[in-house]
């Protein structure tokens, strides 16, 4: 497997468009090392992050991102998947950019809406599982996120493999 990027590439996106497994899979075809933010943050503090929210407050946990970014900068052909959150710090984009490049996964609020429908871990739509709701949310945040990508990727239709393709042929332009 070689190391195909000599940056690191941060996948950022709304929940359920497949950040984690796009991680995954992007090590599996070229070796990068995977960081999932929220899992790491978890371990290190040794608690989840409702429980850091409801301890330290969610400023503590903003900060904890932005410093796990800083941290990967001193690495490279690292695969980065991004809380929901983080893009919409402009010091978090800031971050990502001096060591990688970020590419935004996005998919119609439908294809949200089926893989996230069953899923009780993700508060902010626990008790607004419509596709309407998702939309909104989603819309509210959709200028920040295409201010912080450098590419987007709509995932809607196509395979894990395929996705990460499209990521590897548009890093190359």
């Amino acid at each position: 497997m070689e190391n195909k990027f000599n940056y690191n590439i941060a996948l950022i996106g709304f929940m359920g468009t497949g950040k984690s497994t796009i991680a995954a899979c992007l090590h599996e075809l070229y070796g990068m090392e995977v960081v999932e933010m929220d899992e790491l943050i978890a371990k290190r503090e040794g608690m989840s992050i409702p429980q850091i929210f409801e301890v330290h407050g969610e400023q503590y946990f903003r900060d904890l991102e932005t410093n796990l970014l800083i941290e990967m900068q001193s690495k490279k052909n690292v695969v980065i998947s991004c809380g929901g959150g983080v893009p919409l710090r402009e010091c978090n984009v800031v971050e990502m950019k001096k060591n990688g490049r970020v590419v935004l996964l996005t998919a119609k609020p439908e294809t949200i809406f089926e893989r996230v429908k069953d899923d009780h871990n993700r508060p902010l739509l626990e008790n607004n599982k419509t596709v309407e709701f998702i939309a909104e949310l989603m819309e509210s945040r959709r200028e920040k996120y295409e201010a912080a990508a450098d590419i987007v990727v709509h995932v809607d239709g196509l395979s894990k493999v395929e996705i990460c393709k499209k990521i590897e042929k548009e890093l190359a332009k």
